[in-house]
């Protein structure tokens, strides 16, 4: 990548408001222009979709046609790409998805301050905010709750939220480790089967968990908690026989697990514990779906104060915006 430093961009922009409910944002820099509409202004048709504007490119200027408040969003988005570009020499479709959520939640939190303020997780590479009711929600049950058990489609945070609470109250020392457990395999953890050591048997299958802790502290820091044990990664098999004290447990893929292992894991809860239960029942990878114990323990269990239920919808899903459409249109056919 070239040094864009070396470019001295003019990086001030203008901004000009019309009568007529249009907004244009002048650029004193052509090439830095050229670098945030994109390639056949390909960025800021991105950028139109998401947030259902209208945005041209004329001469050296930028103009949006919207009302007021979309003006502001989309304002703040080009600024935000514009930074973008002058860092790194490129702006990606996530960068532009960012531009958007980012002032959306900001303007969203400052519109209800007093009421979000709670729900925000402070990690040491991120704050994490919920952006949805039900996200808050099971926010609320994680810090609240003695056990939870969330199920909904992917990209709904279930797995995200519950580590990064965790996390904080590991790093607040309110509970002495994190145990993050998986079914090792659809199956029943066949894991003699698998080529390698232990740890190369079941560690693809811990893939995500990991990515879930890398996202909210240093590589290295996570490494080093890991190698003392103040977070453990195991597979569910090894969960037998426990008792877990002052532990943040987190089951994921939950669907995959038979009644009769949610039960081992759930009865694994000790002293100054909590239990987390998360899955996604669309995706069932058991030979005999029936035998996954996800739902029924919701059934049997959802009348315990101390536990809390949340169930997830497409509406709740915060990955790129079109896994929500994705998730809705496959659970429209499947309700057919």
């Amino acid at each position: 990548m070239k040094n864009l430093k070396q470019n001295n961009f003019k990086t001030e922009l203008k901004f000009v408001y019309s009568d007529n409910n249009s907004l244009s944002i002048v650029f004193q820099d052509n090439d830095l222009l050229l670098g945030v509409v994109g390639e056949f202004n390909n960025n800021l048709k991105e950028l139109e979709k998401l947030t259902n504007t209208s945005i041209y490119s004329r001469g050296n200027s930028i103009l949006i046609k919207s009302d007021p408040k979309k003006n502001n969003l989309v304002k703040n988005a080009i600024q935000f790409l514009t930074n973008q570009f002058v860092t790194n020499g490129n702006i990606e479709k996530k960068d532009i998805i960012s531009s958007v959520n980012k002032f959306m939640i900001e303007e969203n939190n400052n519109n209800n301050t007093n009421k979000n303020i709670e729900y925000i997780i402070k990690t040491p590479k991120k704050s994490v905010i919920p952006r949805s009711e039900k996200q808050k929600n099971y926010v609320r049950a994680l810090r609240e709750s003695d056990i939870v058990i969330s199920a909904g489609p992917a990209g709904t945070g279930k797995t995200f939220l519950a580590v990064a609470v965790g996390l904080t109250m590991l790093l607040e020392k309110k509970i002495e480790r994190i145990i993050l457990s998986r079914p090792a395999v659809e199956a029943g953890e066949r894991l003699g089967f698998l080529p390698g050591d232990m740890r190369e048997k079941v560690d693809p299958y811990l893939r995500p968990l990991y990515d879930s802790l890398y996202d909210l502290l240093d590589f290295e820091k996570i490494q080093k908690k890991i190698e003392i044990g103040d977070i453990e990664i195991a597979p569910l098999a090894f969960m037998r026989g426990r008792t877990l004290k002052n532990s943040f447990a987190i089951l994921d893929e939950a669907q995959n697990a038979t009644d009769t292992q949610i039960k081992m894991f759930l009865t694994r809860i000790g002293e100054n514990s909590k239990i987390v239960i998360n899955g996604d029942p669309s995706q069932i990878d058991l030979p005999n779906k029936n035998l996954s114990g996800l739902n029924r323990s919701k059934k049997i269990l959802g009348n315990l104060s101390e536990i809390s239920i949340i169930d997830f919808d497409h509406s709740d899903v915060v990955r790129h915006p079109l896994v929500s459409k994705i998730v809705k249109a496959y659970s429209d056919i499947n309700n057919d």
